[in-house]
């Protein structure tokens, strides 16, 4: 695969290739089919095909003979035969030896553009890896009336990038968009669920391109979630066209934030979701919350939202899906068979973390550090995941019944089990794998980490105790 790669590099000395160039021709040598790539990138066939058939005609025109994606193998190696029988280079004389463990240095020109990962991956980038049947069940459930879909995962899983690629399909329906994310609200604004519901409901009517008149509709007497009903059922939904409003409520966990608020807002939300089973108006609206699981509150299973509708549960990277999405990074070792055994520890290491394998490709593509060095040093102070892991120490640390529990986990190789609220929690955060009420370290990477915490601490408080007796 290697070889391929560089031999194509050097028939289009002229033309470098971008990274989603890379991707189709690792892929078409390997016989994947355009769907398959389609799947596999998050990029839609037709853009696929089209990259495709672009790559497809600069080699023609670069060898003089016709290539296609079916007869690539041969109009390659005949190529390479050809020069070989010239003389003309004898590297090419290693095509269809086994290919090299060492990394192969990524196209420069297409490194530059490979940003570091942070925030939600953007619709056109080929760094998006879909997680098959995710995505087909979202876009599926967006177009039933009253839908209700709940998208959970612990932070940086790919949350906000799913629902993005939801958006991007719903307006292609022909959908209106209302997009909330709860971040922007000011501290104020949650006060109390009156000006809650006041500033929700004056961003809804912006967004839709309709006056906020809340007086004519509000009635302090009614309550706040009646006259925020009444707005949208008298207002909102009659006065837009008959095309549907997908309501996307982002970083919704910052309402949780705020007992007195989410304990009447949640429910208000399920209220409305079951309002479109009997009201063809309230059909009109299809929401959709998405929020971290790391922030619990105890809410009542029967009033909140989140038994209802469909949840979706963000999985991590499987090895398959790392391998693409190393090749998308311009990692052209990473193709075969042999690329996937020497990915196999970084999955094992993060757990198929998509923020974490994200990081780590991104630092291997710029070749600031092998591979073994970034997992040698994955869990130490001076890795690539410090931060990350300070992050989460720091939230063990606000709440000490979670550290003791998570100071269980690493404490053994075998299933522990804990009280179902730690265990509950520790999952939602990210950090362990439930079996029950059994848990286990969510990856290597989390037990080496609290591991070496654990250490630190004994050590601390061993010496102030041996301190204190002189």
């Amino acid at each position: 695969m290697e070889d391929i790669l560089q031999a194509v590099e050097r028939i289009l000395q002229d033309k470098p290739l971008a990274s989603i160039q890379w991707f189709v021709l690792s892929q078409s040598w390997l016989g994947k089919t355009y769907g398959e790539m389609a799947e596999a990138s998050g990029y839609r066939d037709n853009y696929i095909k089209e990259v495709g058939s672009e790559l497809w005609q600069d080699l023609s025109v670069a060898l003089g003979k016709r290539v296609t994606k079916k007869n690539l193998h041969l109009a390659l190696k005949k190529h390479l035969q050809d020069k070989i029988g010239d003389g003309e280079n004898q590297s090419q004389q290693k095509f269809g030896e086994e290919s090299s463990l060492e990394m192969v240095s990524p196209d420069l020109s297409s490194t530059k553009k490979i940003e570091f990962p942070s925030g939600p991956v953007p619709l056109d980038s080929p760094l998006y890896i879909n997680r098959p049947p995710l995505e087909e069940l979202v876009y599926n459930e967006i177009l039933h009336p009253g839908c209700l879909i709940r998208i959970k995962a612990p932070k940086k899983m790919g949350k906000s990038s799913l629902l993005n690629r939801m958006i991007a399909y719903a307006r292609e329906q022909g959908y209106q968009i209302v997009y909330l994310d709860f971040q922007e609200a000011d501290r104020d604004v949650y006060a109390c669920l009156d000006k809650f519901l006041r500033w929700f409901c004056i961003n809804v009517s912006r967004q839709l391109n309709l006056f906020p008149c809340l007086d004519d509709f509000w009635d302090t007497e009614m309550g706040s979630k009646v006259s925020c009903k009444i707005y949208f059922e008298a207002y909102v939904l009659q006065y837009i066209d008959h095309n549907p409003v997908v309501l996307a409520l982002n970083e919704v966990h910052r309402v949780f934030e705020h007992p007195n608020i989410a304990q009447d807002f949640l429910p208000m939300l399920r209220f409305w979701h079951e309002q479109s089973k009997q009201d063809q108006i309230w059909q009109k609206l299809r929401m959709v919350v998405v929020h971290t699981t790391e922030i619990y509150i105890p809410l009542n299973l029967n009033q909140s939202p989140f038994n209802v509708g469909i949840t979706i549960t963000l999985p991590p990277f499987t090895l398959n899906q790392v391998q693409n999405l190393a090749l998308c990074y311009g990692l052209h070792w990473a193709a075969d068979s042999e690329g996937a055994k020497r990915l196999a520890p970084l999955q094992a290491m993060v757990g198929g973390h998509p923020y974490l394998v994200s990081l780590a490709l991104y630092h291997l593509c710029q070749q600031e550090m092998t591979l073994e060095m970034l997992l040698e040093t994955a869990s130490t102070p001076v890795g690539i995941y410090s931060q990350h892991l300070r992050e989460l120490l720091t939230i063990l640390k606000k709440e000490p019944e979670l550290m003791s529990a998570m100071q269980q986990v690493i404490a053994t190789n075998e299933k522990v089990e804990l009280d179902a609220i730690a265990a509950y929690k520790l999952e939602s955060m990210g950090l362990v794998k439930l079996n029950g009420n059994e848990a286990h370290a969510m990856c290597e990477l989390y037990r080496l980490y609290f591991s070496q915490q654990l250490r630190t601490q004994n050590s601390v408080n061993g010496s102030n105790s041996l301190s204190s007796e002189f």
